[in-house]
């Protein structure tokens, strides 16, 4: 399926003579294959969906008020301002034509075409709600800065409206937080939850109490953080029981509402939850993209969406094309930054060697640096194959390498500082909520799609209940 050219289609990037390679993502796969070719005789589109490349592992401490969200967040232009063969252009990618060697994305009712020589596909993934999708109403996940801006004003929020209720059944409604997902991501969020109701907020209230909020981290697995093995993952729960978090597994989700869940244990039993606010932190699925390459392609597509591919990143039948990060099916590799980072600096090196005429590199193979996870100040899990740490000593390795990989001088610099902020006093320097934050994504969701291009200066000419691309509004 293509997209025919609409109102507002512009078609860009035109040739010069030299390879154009389009990379769609400004993710970690897309932001490091783009660095490894800045020196490259090529012409580089960078087409991100967002204006900045986000730093995802360290989301839940924006969410919780420790950093702003410029600190994991860095304008995607400005880091890579002194690449000279590389434009950067904002735009949700809608399209891929592999037999036109096209690629169409959207932005406000502007559409444009850009065609590609070689093409790396890094746009990553989004939320799963396994078929729920209802549920993210009521639970916002976790893999944007809007995401974690609206998870913030409802933290806080609740907190605000609990010292205003005057009913006891009230309160503890809306003093129970809810994390649904035992992964890294959840117990990190759970862990922070913690922290802050027991140290950052304890004297800040008159009429409640926040030391006595309840923090529940559900999963319907056995073990918390079971890609880090028995012995991790058992200290991991017993420091979140220090914390005050209640771990509770073998609990799976079965309904959520604005007033809290329902959870089948494993038993068979259903109970409700009365909370006020749920996280999701479980599960996730491939960018749509990656199902459009399958069917042109013809490779498989596995149940979280991702696109098989043969072991140098590519498409069966299109050397051209690479895959990489969490887009990509290939020896179940897990969906971390470090698959996205290595497959984009693999794919670059494989059109550089094309482009020189040299013998292509070996199967692609995946290095393992290792898992970490933070569980509260001073206290986290590390995972380095044979050698495992826990505790203070992983909590600092956890935080030289978090610092190793965020992108900018100054961001490396006020990052620390509201560490330092946080985690040896407890402030939280990132505190302001506002409505816009809390409800801005379920306005957005009841406008028309009509309505970005009407207020932008979009084109006029698109017919209502359609965007530009044609596409037909849900």
């Amino acid at each position: 399926m293509t997209t025919s050219p609409a109102p507002g289609t512009t078609r860009s990037n035109p040739s010069n003579g030299r390879p154009r390679v389009v990379i769609i993502g400004s993710g970690f796969g897309g932001l490091f294959a783009a660095q490894a070719l800045r020196r490259a005789d090529v012409d580089i589109t960078l087409i991100g969906k967002t204006s900045h490349h986000l730093f995802q592992p360290l989301l839940y401490q924006v969410a919780t008020g420790i950093l702003s969200e410029g600190e994991i967040a860095p304008s995607t232009r400005e880091i890579v301002r002194r690449h000279e063969n590389t434009r950067v252009v904002l735009g949700e990618v809608t399209d891929i034509d592999l037999a036109a060697r096209t690629v169409t994305s959207t932005v406000l009712g502007r559409v444009a075409v850009y065609e590609y020589d070689e093409l790396i596909v890094a746009a990553g993934a989004g939320q799963s709600y396994f078929g729920n999708d209802r549920f993210a109403e009521f639970a916002p996940g976790m893999k944007s800065i809007d995401d974690a801006l609206e998870l913030r004003g409802r933290i806080f929020g609740a907190f605000e409206l609990a010292e205003l209720a005057t009913d006891q059944a009230e309160i503890d409604r809306l003093m129970t937080f809810v994390v649904v997902g035992a992964g890294p991501t959840g117990v990190e969020m759970a862990g922070q939850i913690a922290e802050l109701a027991h140290r950052t907020l304890r004297r800040d209230f008159r009429r409640i109490d926040p030391t006595t909020a309840r923090i529940v981290l559900l999963d319907a697995a056995p073990y918390v953080l079971p890609s880090f093995g028995d012995k991790l993952g058992g200290r991991a729960r017993r420091q979140l029981n220090e914390i005050g978090v209640e771990v509770q597994l073998g609990a799976m989700v079965t309904d959520v509402d604005a007033d809290g869940l329902e959870v089948k244990d494993a038993d068979g039993q259903v109970r409700r939850i009365p909370a006020a606010t749920k996280i999701w932190a479980a599960g996730v699925q491939a960018s749509p993209l990656a199902r459009m390459l399958g069917e042109q392609s013809g490779a498989e597509v596995d149940r979280a969406g991702r696109v098989a591919v043969l072991p140098d990143l590519t498409l069966p039948g299109h050397p051209e094309v690479h895959v990489v990060g969490d887009m990509m099916s290939l020896d179940k590799l897990p969906g971390v930054a470090q698959v996205a980072i290595q497959g984009g600096r693999y794919a670059a090196t494989a059109i550089k060697r094309r482009l020189a005429g040299k013998a292509p590199q070996g199967p692609f193979k995946y290095f393992d640096k290792g898992s970490m996870a933070t569980i509260s100040r001073f206290s986290a899990v590390a995972d380095l194959g044979k050698l495992k740490f826990s505790g203070f000593i992983a909590w600092l390795m956890w935080l030289v390498v978090h610092l190793f990989y965020i992108v900018g001088f100054k961001s490396r610099i006020t990052t620390v500082l509201h560490w330092a902020v946080s985690f040896l006093g407890r402030g939280r320097s990132q505190r302001v909520a506002t409505q816009q934050q809390i409800f801005g994504r379920l306005a957005l969701e009841h406008l028309p799609p009509t309505f970005e291009a009407s207020k932008t200066g979009g084109p006029k000419d698109i017919p209502i209940g359609e965007d530009a691309t044609g596409r037909q509004s849900a």
